[in-house]
């Protein structure tokens, strides 16, 4: 008799021999774990967030009603080392920091979510980098949105997105703005590369392998919705073979974008290249729940106004973007922007000030009759 035959003859009656698992029942296990994990995580950095919301609420309160200075303050994070000696984080400088968060936000309740999802290192960052409250809100949401470690919002923060996006948002063809409405808070007008390290005079090819080689870095850049397809796409129309540079899938659009390099100057001729290569995507790789593919342009340097022109006649869903290969003058951005706030400052100022103003009436006709004639008898 076999071994098998006895290792059967041994098994319990009715009971089939135990199936071996699959790793992607473990897997399913270890994905719990790391859920809850996730969950036990957020959980902990809501509850820091709202103590020390609550510990600078009340310095706050006995700055302005008791008289508490520096010296006090000091005394505190002394008497809570000596109490809780192993409680980290409250030293005097990080408690005036916890001030200055409440301070900061204690007027827009509507962010309160946000400051608690993210960790304190990310707000700080924030709080100490942001001198607007707009500006503070955009790189909140984005932070969480995006899901930025605290390295890639320190990365964002130096090369000045707010700026950028405010100074030069996305210039849209008709077309993409009206088939993709979100499309403007998903595309950029310039993305940042310098982690790329390109030499001055790099060409297309060089370009495209560096992006390639920095996938990752690109794809953070791009947003955490994009997708990557492929590289040197092809496309085959009638009996000619087609490269399209990059393809990627945006999750959020529902759709494939199309991007092709350019290391030079943009030119209105780029555009007519790029609609053909959306009009295949369209007709051959696009499934029928996605919307219609996105083509975007990525140059070295445009012209705005050259790319105004070129898109409003635009038949497809596409736009011009910039990369930089070296982080802009932040500085130079900031002064910019203040020019921009003071321009539209003045700009929403004059209809209040015209309106303020005596309208210069005309006289009545029974005025400038004058006195009425006597009746006759």
């Amino acid at each position: 008799m076999s071994k098998a035959t006895k290792k059967a003859k041994n098994q319990p009656l009715g009971r089939a021999a135990a199936p071996i698992p699959a790793d992607a029942d473990f897997d399913a296990v270890l994905g719990m774990i790391d859920a809850a994990r996730t969950r036990a995580v957020a959980a902990v950095n809501t509850t820091l967030i709202e103590l020390y919301w609550r510990i600078g609420e009340f310095i706050t309160i006995k700055v302005a009603d008791e008289g508490w200075g520096k010296g006090t303050v000091e005394t505190l994070a002394d008497y809570i080392q000596r109490r809780q000696p192993n409680a980290r984080g409250f030293s005097a400088s990080n408690l005036w920091r916890m001030a200055q968060f409440f301070e900061t936000y204690r007027s827009q309740p509507k962010l309160a979510t946000l400051l608690r999802e993210l960790s304190w290192s990310h707000n700080l960052a924030i709080m100490s980098r942001c001198k607007r409250d707009e500006e503070r809100e955009f790189y909140l949401r984005l932070a969480h949105q995006e899901r930025w470690s605290f390295r890639q919002l320190q990365r964002q923060l130096s090369g000045a997105l707010f700026e950028r996006v405010v100074l030069s948002p996305a210039k849209l063809s008709p077309p993409l703005a009206e088939l993709h409405p979100a499309a403007a808070e998903v595309f950029r007008d310039s993305y940042l590369v310098e982690f790329l390290d390109l030499p001055s005079g790099h060409s297309e090819a060089d370009l495209q392998r560096a992006l390639l080689e920095h996938l990752k870095q690109f794809l953070i850049e791009l947003g955490r919705d994009f997708c990557f397809v492929g590289s040197q796409y092809p496309i085959q129309v009638g009996g000619r073979d087609f490269s399209l540079d990059l393809l990627f899938f945006n999750r959020a659009l529902n759709c494939l974008v199309a991007i092709e390099l350019k290391v030079d100057e943009f030119q209105p001729e780029h555009l007519g290249k790029l609609q053909f290569y959306l009009e295949s995507l369209d007709r051959d790789v696009k499934k029928p729940h996605e919307g219609p593919s996105i083509g975007v342009l990525l140059c070295a340097t445009k012209d705005h106004e050259v790319v105004e022109y070129a898109l409003s006649r635009a038949m497809s869903p596409s736009l011009v973007a910039e990369y930089q290969t070296r982080l802009p003058d932040k500085k130079l951005l900031q002064a910019k922007l203040h020019e921009f706030y003071e321009l539209a400052r003045e700009e929403a100022a004059q209809p209040a000030a015209s309106a303020t103003k005596a309208p210069d009436r005309k006289p009545t006709k029974r005025i400038s009759e004058g006195p009425r004639k006597a009746r006759k008898k």
